[in-house]
C-alpha cells in the first residue's frame, strides 16, 4: 500500500473538509451539524425540518443545502451540477488528488465510477451497462430471489429462537443475488460483504484516518480480486452480467479494463448496500408500526407500494453532493460556480409541500413513489429495480413466514450517507 498517496487522498478528500465541518458544527452551523453531529446523524429529521424552516435553499461559507423536495429534484435533474466531488474548483488541490488516487484501490466516487462522470463519458458507460442490465433481464430474477429468500428463512426456522436480521437475512440476500449477477463465487461471498461494508465509509465527507485505512485496505482487495477475474472471463465467459459487460461491442466501442473494474464494483458495492438497509429499514418501521404490517399481511397487494413508502420515510441513501459546474440560480439565490451543494435526500422526502403529514408512516400513501431515495436525473440509481423487488420478496416472504419481536437494542450504521441498521436482534415465532 501507499501510505504516501493513501493520506494523500485522505487528507484532501475527508481530513481537511472534516475539520473544517467539525469546527463549524462546534460553532452551531446547522449544515455542518446535520453531517457531523451524532445526535442529528441517529436521528435526522428534525434536522431538516429546521433547515426546511431557513429556505429552499440555504448556505454557509462552504457549501450549500437543500431539504426541500423541489429544489433537490430540480439540482439532481441538472446537468449543470456534477457528481464529481472533484470538480469544486479548487484547481492545485484536484490535481493533486487525481494525481494521488492510486487505480489499485479504485472506490465508488472515484473515476470512471458511474457515480461522479457526467456527460458524454457517462451517457456512453451507461448506455452500454443499460443493454446488458435490462428491466426484462432484472425481472426475469423475480423466481431466483424468492429462492434465495425461502432458501435463507429455512436456515433461520432451523436455527435458535432469536437471530440478528441483518446477518442472517437482510445482508445475505442482496449479497447473493448480486453475486450471481456478476459471477462472483460462492466463497467469496463472505468477503465481499465484508469488502463491501467497510469501502461504504469513503462515501461519508467526515471520515477518519482509522476508518480511511480500512476502507482503503478492502478497496485493494477487491480490486485486486476483480482484474483476477476479469481475466478469467476474457478467458471462459460465464453466462452472467459481468461477462456480458466484458464482451460487449457496440459497432467498436467496448468498456476498457478500468472502466469494467469500475462499473464491476459499482454494481457490486450498490447491488447490496441499499438493499440491506431498505430490507432492515422496513422490518424495523414495521414492527413499530402493527397496524400497517396487519393490513399488509390482510392484503398482500400493498407491499410493493410499502417498500416505496419505506424508501420514502428512511431513506436507505440520505443525502448526496452536487456541485455547480457554473454559476447559476437556485430558489432565487446565486450560486457560484464550484459551489458545492449538499442534497439532504432523506429531507426532500419528508417534504410537507408534497407529501401530507411526512413524518407518518403510511404504506397506503398514495404518491409514496415520489420520492428521490434513488436520485433523479442521469444518475437516477441503476439498480433501482432490483432492490425493490429484492426488498418486496424479501419483506413479505419473511412476514409470512415468522411472527417477529425486537429482543434487544437496534445497532444504527455509523455512515452519515448510509442509513440503516449494523445489528437488528429479532426473536421469531411461525407466523399465522
Amino acid at each position: 500500500m501507499s501510505t504516501a498517496r493513501s493520506a494523500t487522498v485522505w487528507a484532501i478528500r475527508y481530513g481537511l473538509p472534516g475539520l473544517v465541518i467539525r469546527a463549524a458544527a462546534r460553532r452551531g452551523d446547522l449544515i455542518s451539524r446535520l453531517v457531523a453531529d451524532p445526535a442529528l446523524r441517529a436521528h435526522p429529521y428534525a434536522g431538516y425540518d429546521q433547515l426546511r424552516a431557513l429556505g429552499e435553499l440555504v448556505s454557509n461559507r462552504l457549501v450549500s443545502a437543500t431539504a426541500t423536495h423541489r429544489v433537490a429534484n430540480r439540482i439532481l435533474r441538472d446537468e449543470l451540477f456534477l457528481a464529481d466531488p472533484g470538480s469544486g474548483g479548487n484547481g492545485l488541490l484536484d490535481r493533486v488528488l487525481t494525481a494521488a488516487i492510486d487505480p489499485k484501490a479504485l472506490g465508488p466516487v472515484d473515476p470512471p465510477s458511474l457515480l461522479t462522470l457526467h456527460p458524454p463519458d457517462h451517457t456512453r458507460i451507461r448506455g452500454l451497462v443499460s443493454r446488458a442490465f435490462t428491466p426484462r433481464a432484472i425481472a426475469g430474477l423475480t423466481r431466483r430471489i424468492r429462492e434465495v429468500a425461502d432458501d435463507l428463512l429455512d436456515r433461520i426456522e432451523a436455527g435458535p429462537g432469536t437471530f440478528d436480521l441483518v446477518e442472517t437475512y437482510a445482508a445475505p440476500l442482496p449479497v447473493t443475488v448480486i453475486a450471481e449477477i456478476l459471477g462472483v463465487p460462492t466463497a467469496m461471498r463472505a468477503d465481499f460483504l465484508r469488502w463491501g461494508n467497510e469501502a461504504a465509509a469513503t462515501l461519508d465527507p467526515d471520515l477518519r484516518w482509522r476508518e480511511f485505512r480500512r476502507a482503503d485496505r478492502a478497496l485493494r482487495a477487491v480490486n485486486g480480486w476483480s482484474v483476477e477475474h476479469l481475466a478469467s472471463l476474457r478467458r471462459e465467459p460465464g453466462d452472467n452480467l459481468l461477462s456480458r459487460l466484458v464482451h460487449l461491442d457496440d459497432n467498436g466501442d467496448r468498456l476498457t479494463d478500468v472502466e469494467l473494474r469500475s462499473t464491476g464494483l459499482l454494481l457490486l458495492g450498490a447491488g447490496f448496500e441499499t438493499t440491506v438497509n431498505l430490507i432492515g429499514n422496513g422490518v424495523a418501521l414495521l414492527l413499530e408500526h402493527p397496524d400497517q404490517l396487519a393490513a399488509l399481511r390482510a392484503d398482500p397487494s400493498g407491499w410493493a407500494n410499502a417498500v416505496e413508502e419505506v424508501l420514502r420515510y428512511d431513506s436507505p441513501v440520505q443525502l448526496t453532493l452536487r456541485v455547480a459546474g457554473e454559476a447559476t440560480e437556485v430558489a432565487g439565490r446565486s450560486v457560484p460556480a464550484g459551489r458545492g451543494v449538499v442534497v439532504l435526500l432523506g429531507g426532500a422526502n419528508r417534504d410537507p409541500e408534497v407529501f401530507t403529514d411526512p413524518h407518518v408512516f403510511d404504506i397506503t400513501r398514495a404518491n409514496a413513489r415520489d420520492h428521490l431515495a434513488f436520485s433523479a436525473g442521469i444518475h437516477y440509481c441503476l439498480g433501482a429495480q432490483l432492490a425493490r423487488l429484492e426488498a418486496t420478496i424479501a419483506l413479505r416472504a419473511l412476514f409470512e413466514r415468522f411472527d417477529l419481536r425486537l429482543t434487544g437494542t437496534p445497532h444504527r450504521l455509523r455512515t452519515r450517507v448510509l442509513r440503516g441498521y449494523r445489528r437488528l436482534p429479532l426473536s421469531r415465532t411461525p407466523g399465522a
